[in-house]
């Protein structure tokens, strides 16, 4: 994946939609196989918040997936930092019809595979 400003903001959309449509597949394509992963509702899942690699990232997604009835992604906005190779995505996450800001924070290598990411939620909106 070319990493600039204009492919990194279609990423984000590209995301979002995929996340909207429930295909694991389309977002776990973009993770190196040994991805880390970090999200505070992972432990709820899965039993621990730290993801080690890109099937642990897939199992716990799918774990949670099962759980949940309604899930519905916005995005709000995006920001890209070239020198990092980091993107941040905020969006809207309504989760079984809880309504949440959220952030995930996405590290990518040269060749362009994510490497790391990070989810953090918010207030209730």
């Amino acid at each position: 994946m070319r990493m600039t400003y204009e492919s990194m903001m279609l990423f984000a959309e590209t995301w979002i939609a995929a996340w909207n449509r429930r295909d694991v597949d389309a977002v776990l394509a973009h993770f190196a196989d040994d991805a880390e992963f970090v999200s505070p509702a992972a432990h709820k899942f899965v039993g621990h918040s730290v993801l080690r690699n890109r099937k642990e990232i897939g199992d716990y997604w799918r774990t949670a997936l099962a759980r949940i009835s309604t899930l519905e992604f916005k995005l709000d906005h995006a920001s890209w930092d070239e020198r990092r190779r980091e993107l941040n995505v905020v969006y809207e996450a309504n989760l079984n019809g809880e309504r949440k800001r959220a952030c995930e924070i996405m590290q990518f290598a040269p060749e362009g595979r994510q490497i790391r990411g990070e989810a953090l939620y918010g207030a209730a909106v």
